[in-house]
């Protein structure tokens, strides 16, 4: 079953690379460069996942995050924070927006296809 996956993130190269590693899986990505064009796409989708890099112009990952959370069609979509920085601070800031899970780069590609199989199969009913 094919999954729509919202990739959002200002490097070109890590774009690519996670539609690369998620599309192996069969799932339909969205790329986007920044968080204004994510939540432009959200306004009229709703994606099985949500990849937020934390560092991006208009509105970083932690600033979507919150909002999407605060909305009720999306609340319930699993949302992935990408972090170059992996530390406390980070990592209760995105407890504290609601993210699901955290991942810090480099990325590794089979933990991450773990990862979101993982928060697909737990959304479902």
């Amino acid at each position: 079953m094919s999954h729509t996956i919202l990739i959002a993130d200002d490097e070109p190269a890590i774009r690519t690379m996670l539609e690369v590693i998620l599309s192996a899986d069969g799932h339909e990505i969205v790329a986007v460069a920044d968080g204004k064009t994510a939540l432009e796409y959200l306004q009229t989708h709703t994606p099985d996942v949500m990849l937020l890099d934390i560092n991006m112009p208009y509105m970083d990952g932690f600033e979507i995050c919150s909002r999407v959370k605060r909305i009720k069609r999306l609340r319930n979509t699993p949302v992935v924070l990408l972090t170059a920085l992996d530390d406390d601070h980070t990592r209760d800031h995105a407890k504290l927006v609601g993210a699901d899970d955290i991942v810090s780069k480099p990325l590794s590609g089979k933990n991450l296809r773990g990862r979101i199989t993982h928060l697909i199969n737990a959304r479902q009913p």
